[in-house]
Order: structure tokens, then sequence, then C-alpha cells
């Protein structure tokens, strides 16, 4: 659930980080050391990847180095990884609402720069694969052109400076507490998008938290508010494109019966069928990606899990208001 202090502060710029932001990494990133440690009779353990969330490069190995007591220099094993993450640059997929808060921002002229603790060669590697972004940010700074990297403020006071910006005019979005951090110290407002759920109480520093960028309303800080809450079908799709593929939750509206729970079928016992009726569905929560399973069994274990998450979730005061959702009462009348 989005939270946001009571005051807010009009801002002109924004700055935005790239990995776990706006580029789902977290996966190719677990991928790769799953794989690399295994070259080498290690086992990856994903459970722990949180503790690099945020760091530089440099810092991120020489933790696994250190955790994993590899036989090798932080050099070495750098020399080693870095081209199987190369490999997998294409594969990155923007996060929910990425390209969209990038275009908006592009079409309405508001300077954004992009300041991460990747090299700068690596974010723009990264981000070729994303059409439009990379001519949408005036500054695209990394983390070896400053002397230290976040949480040190050091990168956005940077960034500010070359777009001429002052620090209290920019608007930050991070996804790990080294960003946030790092955002504050300068001065600056910051939204954390945090990348690793249920963590959001961490991110208190934040003058707002928000669960993904498709939560952001720009307009709470004086700048130009989304323009496609009543998108066609058409345009919609761009949209959809973004979202991962998986397992939502929501609500359905039958034009006579109500609204009920959804997770992807309805939650609802009836007794007799109701084909021919206008159904309207509204998905609202994200549960799982997709995944394989081993069995039948397992499979249909899975599915009633869903259903229980998702009949938790939307009696949640996030979701609970949906039930009244004007739309869903449309074909209800």
């Amino acid at each position: 659930m989005a939270d946001s202090k009571l005051t807010t502060r009009i801002v002109s710029y924004v700055i935005l980080d790239l990995d776990g932001t706006l580029l789902n990494t977290d996966g190719i990133v677990n991928e790769v050391l799953k794989v690399f440690l295994l070259q080498y009779g290690k086992k990856w353990d994903s459970k722990k990847a949180h503790r690099i969330l945020g760091m530089t490069p440099l810092e991120a190995v020489s933790l696994v180095v250190k955790d994993y007591e590899f036989p090798c220099t932080i050099e070495e094993f750098i020399s080693a990884i870095t081209p199987m993450f190369l490999d997998q640059w294409c594969n990155i997929k923007a996060l929910l609402g990425a390209t969209r808060l990038i275009k908006h921002m592009r079409n309405h002229e508001v300077p954004m720069a992009l300041a991460s603790n990747s090299p700068k060669s690596n974010i723009k590697g990264k981000i070729s694969f994303h059409q439009g972004w990379k001519e949408s940010f005036s500054v695209i700074i990394g983390g070896d052109e400053v002397a230290m990297g976040k949480p040190s403020p050091e990168i956005f006071v940077e960034a500010a400076k070359r777009m001429n910006a002052d620090p209290s005019n920019c608007l930050v979005l991070e996804d790990s507490l080294p960003g946030v951090m790092a955002g504050k110290t300068a001065g600056m407002v910051v939204i954390a998008v945090p990348s690793i759920p249920k963590q959001g109480g961490l991110y208190s520093s934040a003058d707002e938290v928000i669960n993904s960028l498709l939560d952001l309303h720009p307009e709470k800080w004086g700048l130009p508010p989304f323009d496609d809450s009543n998108l066609s079908a058409e345009n919609f799709s761009a949209i959809l494109s973004e979202h991962n593929s998986g397992v939502y939750f929501g609500r359905a509206g039958l034009s006579t019966r109500g609204i009920y729970k959804m997770e992807p079928w309805l939650l609802h016992d009836f007794d007799e069928n109701f084909y021919g009726e206008e159904l309207r569905l509204a998905m609202v929560g994200y549960i799982r990606p997709e995944a394989n399973f081993l069995s039948f069994e397992s499979l249909i274990a899975r599915i009633h899990e869903d259903r229980r998450i998702a009949e938790k979730a939307l009696d949640l005061p996030t979701y609970v208001g949906y039930k009244e959702s004007p739309f869903l009462r449309t074909s209800c009348n």
C-alpha cells in the first residue's frame, strides 16, 4: 500500500535508479550466481540476495567472495562472471510501469537523469534493449564516475549538477535502502519502490513508499499527471505488455448478480450458470510468476494456495475498496 508523508514538495526534475527500479535484474543476478557458484561446487542462497541489494558491483562481489570462501581474488571473480551477465542483458525485463513512466516524462519534457551504482557502460548496455529509453535521459551517470557509490549522496548530487538543477527540486525513485539514504542525504524528495516484497516498513525515511511504478502519482509532487486513466483497448495493450506473466487476483462484476473475488476464476459457488451475462474484471494484485510443476498434485496444491492468498489479500485495506469500483458496479445495475 502506498504511504506518503503529510506534506509534499514541488519538484521539476526526476532522477531514476536502474536495477530493481526500472529493470527486473534480481532474477538475472540470482540465476547467474547460481550457475557460476555451481561450477565451484557451491550453492547460491537466494534468500540472502537482499544483502547485496543496492551495493556497488565491487561491494557485492567482495561480499560474495567472502561469504562463499572463493579461492580467487575479487578481480578474478569479476573477470570470470562479467561475460555471463553480459549475455543476459537482452533478457532483462522492464518492471511494471517503467516504460510508461519514462515515456510520460519524456512526452511532458520533464528532465530526467539515470543514476546507478553500475558502471556507465553497463547501464547503457542494459537500456539499449529497451526502445526509447536512452534518448529519454538528459543525464546518465554510473558508479564509476563518482568517488563513492550509494549510500553516499554523491551520485545524485552530481546528476542534479549535470541537469543544472537544485537538489531540493529533484525527485528520486529508488528500490534499495542505500539508494533511499543517498537521495535523502542529497536533500531530494525520495519515493521508494521496494524490490523486496513486504519490506516497505524499512523505508520510513522515504517521502513516499509505493508498491510499483504503476502506483506513482506524479501530480502529488507538481509533475504532470498520467493521462492514460481512460485508455482505449488498443493503448491499454501497451501497458499490459509491461506486466510480468503470472497469477493475478482481483474483482469481477456480473451484470445481474454482484461483485465477487477472483483468482483467476470467480471465488464463489453459484447455483446456476450465467451464460450471456456481462462480466467486468479488475485485476488489482499479483501473486506469483508462472511456474512449472513436477506433478498434477503439486499444481492442484498451488492453485488452492493461490486461492487462499487471493481471498485474504482482497480483504486487506489496500484492496477492499475495489469492491465498490464504479467500473464493476456499472455492470451490476
